[in-house]
């Protein structure tokens, strides 16, 4: 994996930068999937090989964690940020006040799954190719 490149999408992502662009930096660092621990404020990147990269969220003034999942609210998060009505920034305590406690991001399955602290989740398709 080319770390470099991974430290490098994390400012892009908190820069705004569309999701889509993001992810395909990501597998050209060769970047399978990753988690985002809301608890610990952490990104954990894997390629296929068994490798991983551990990195902070740079995120201030995050929220507690809802102690109740709300996918609804989950959802509304997410479609505010395909929109870029919200930054990446915004979209995590959203997310947070919404009790999710982390998100897993598959790139061959083109899916992203939220969960709560309960097992409760919500899978969220990647948007189609425009």
């Amino acid at each position: 994996m080319n770390t470099a490149t991974i430290a490098e999408c994390m400012s892009l992502s908190f820069a705004d930068t569309p999701f889509p662009q993001v992810v395909q930096r990501l597998i050209g660092a060769s970047v399978k999937s990753y988690t985002a621990d809301l608890i610990k404020l952490r990104n954990t990147y894997y390629d296929g090989a068994g490798e991983a990269f551990d990195e902070r969220l740079p995120l201030t003034d995050e929220p507690a964690i809802a102690p109740v999942f709300d996918s609804d609210a989950v959802m509304a998060a997410v479609k505010a940020i395909q929109r870029g009505a919200i930054g990446y920034a915004e979209f995590l305590r959203r997310i947070m006040r919404a009790g999710c406690s982390h998100y897993e991001v598959f790139i061959a399955g083109r899916k992203a799954m939220y969960f709560g602290r309960d097992g409760e989740f919500y899978t969220e398709p990647f948007p189609a190719a425009k």
